[in-house]
C-alpha cells in the first residue's frame, strides 16, 4: 500500500507561482454568482454521489488554467463528474462563467493547493481519472524539487484513485516528460496503458490554445496514461 506517513512533506511542495493577476468583471461576476453553487470547501470530505446527485464517474483535473479544456470535456460528457483545481483566480473565474453560460451541471472547483485538496477533500479510493496537463515544469536543475510528479505526489493519487483508474499527465517539455515517464514507471502502484512508452493523445483531451501554438511552431507534446494498480 502507498505510504501516505509524510503529509508535512508534501504540504511544504508548491509546485507553483500563485499569481492572482486582475480579475475581469465578467470573472469576478462569475465567481459571486457560481461559487456558492459550484464551489468547494477544501477542508470539508466530499462525498461523491451527494455533490453530484448520482453515482457517474469522476475524474478530477489539476491546475485547469483558464477552464476551457475542463468546460469543453463537461460539456462533451455529461455522464462524467469533473473536479477542477486552481489556485489562479481570474482561471476559476472564466470555467466558472462557461459553467454558467453552458449550464453544465457536472463541475465542481476547488481554488487552493491540490496538496491540501487530496490530502483533506478527496476520500480513498473515490477517483476514476487524475488529470495533469502541462504543469511547471520547473527547467531549471536547481528547481527540479518543485516538480509535482514526485515519489510522494504518486502515493498520494493512487490512493484516490479506483483499482484501475487513470492518471493522465501530458507535458511539452521533453526532459519532463522523461522525468515523469521514469518516476511513474518506478512506482509499484501504476501500470503504464501503453507498453511501449508514451500515449497517443486520447480524443476526450482537446487541445489547448497554448498547445496548438507549440504544434505550430513543431513543438513536441507528450501524453503519459497510467493505471492503477
Amino acid at each position: 500500500m502507498p505510504d501516505n506517513s509524510n503529509p508535512t512533506f508534501l504540504r511544504r511542495i508548491r509546485s507553483f507561482v500563485k499569481r492572482e493577476g486582475r480579475l475581469t468583471h465578467g470573472q469576478e461576476t462569475a465567481i459571486k454568482m457560481g461559487w456558492p453553487l459550484f464551489g468547494l470547501d477544501p477542508n470539508t470530505q466530499i462525498n461523491p454521489n451527494e455533490l453530484f446527485n448520482n453515482d457517474h464517474p469522476i475524474t478530477l483535473e489539476i491546475g485547469f488554467g483558464n477552464g476551457d479544456s475542463l468546460a469543453n470535456m463537461a460539456a462533451s460528457n455529461p455522464n462524467r463528474n469533473y473536479i477542477g483545481i486552481e489556485v489562479h483566480r481570474p482561471g476559476v473565474g472564466h470555467l466558472l462563467r462557461l459553467v454558467l453560460e453552458k449550464k453544465l451541471q457536472n463541475v465542481r472547483v476547488f481554488d487552493t493547493d491540490a496538496i491540501d485538496v487530496l490530502q483533506c477533500a478527496i476520500p480513498d479510493h473515490s477517483l476514476d481519472c487524475v488529470q495533469l496537463f502541462f504543469p511547471d515544469p520547473w527547467h531549471k536543475k536547481r528547481h527540479h524539487k518543485r516538480r509535482i510528479v514526485q515519489t510522494e505526489f504518486l502515493d498520494l493519487i493512487h490512493s484516490k484513485l479506483k483499482t484501475g483508474g487513470n492518471f493522465h499527465a501530458a507535458t511539452d517539455w521533453e526532459q519532463y516528460a522523461e522525468h515523469m515517464m521514469e518516476t511513474i514507471s518506478a512506482h509499484a502502484g501504476f501500470s503504464n496503458s501503453n507498453k511501449t512508452g508514451y500515449a497517443d493523445r486520447p480524443e476526450h483531451r482537446p487541445l489547448t490554445k497554448f498547445e496548438n501554438r507549440g504544434l505550430k511552431l513543431g513543438h513536441g507534446v507528450w501524453d503519459l496514461i497510467f493505471l492503477a494498480r
